[in-house]
């Protein structure tokens, strides 16, 4: 299942996953798009759709881009957005999420895996060295993510022969913010544990290099639809 290097299989996976989403991407926003003109009886009306900040410009907006082609006359009100709410109250039509399952009382399809990788920047490895093994990781400044609805800094998820493990590291920078957390690693400032969404286009360009073999692919992005009928 993973290729022997984690630059290989970032690649290999960013790839493969259009595709992949685009069809049952694009057969919610026809249904959500259906169910607008049924409760609105008008042919041009708005979409709400919400998506993390993470993954929608690179993944999920090409397929809204070919949608609004299909369909010039939608209007998409899209809302980014990285925290929990109640979409089904809020009347969303389409939503997604990354987490590891669907919340409960919503239509939802798990899309693909979202795989958590370590990786540090070249100037981070020049002054610092690279980790060899996750024990050397205590001797590294690490980040970590503080989860915006608790409040609390999560560990690091790693997949240790099949199982996923929690790893809890000291940061040196922590934020609630992916974004910021990714431009942390980036400046060279950490090493940090981030999505391979974000960071497959820095691995190919050479800003990032992934390091050891410990990608845990437990969450997900999730797509919710089907909010407006409930």
């Amino acid at each position: 299942m993973l290729h022997r290097t984690t630059r290989s299989l970032v690649l290999t996976d960013e790839g493969q996953r259009f595709p992949e989403t685009a069809q049952p991407v694009l057969a919610a926003l026809d249904r959500a798009l259906n169910q607008a003109r049924e409760s609105k009886d008008e042919i041009a009306c708005r979409l709400w759709i919400v998506g993390p900040k993470l993954s929608f410009a690179p993944i999920l907006m090409p397929v809204i881009d070919e949608f609004c082609r299909l369909y010039p006359q939608v209007q998409p009100d899209v809302q980014l957005d990285d925290g929990k709410s109640n979409w089904v109250l809020e009347r969303v039509d389409v939503g997604f999420r990354i987490g590891t399952s669907p919340d409960e009382g919503v239509i939802a399809r798990r899309l693909f895996p979202v795989q958590l990788m370590i990786c540090a920047a070249p100037s981070y490895l020049e002054r610092h060295g690279a980790p060899k093994s996750l024990d050397d990781l205590a001797t590294h400044r690490c980040s970590a993510f503080r989860h915006p609805a608790t409040d609390q800094v999560l560990p690091w998820y790693l997949n240790i022969d099949g199982e996923i493990v929690h790893r809890h590291v000291s940061p040196m920078f922590s934020t609630n913010d992916t974004e910021l957390e990714l431009q942390a690693v980036l400046a060279g400032q950490v090493v940090g544990q981030v999505a391979n969404l974000a960071a497959a286009a820095h691995i190919r360009e050479g800003r990032l290099v992934p390091l050891l073999l410990h990608m845990s692919d437990h969450i997900g992005v999730h797509l919710y639809y089907g909010s407006r009928a409930a």
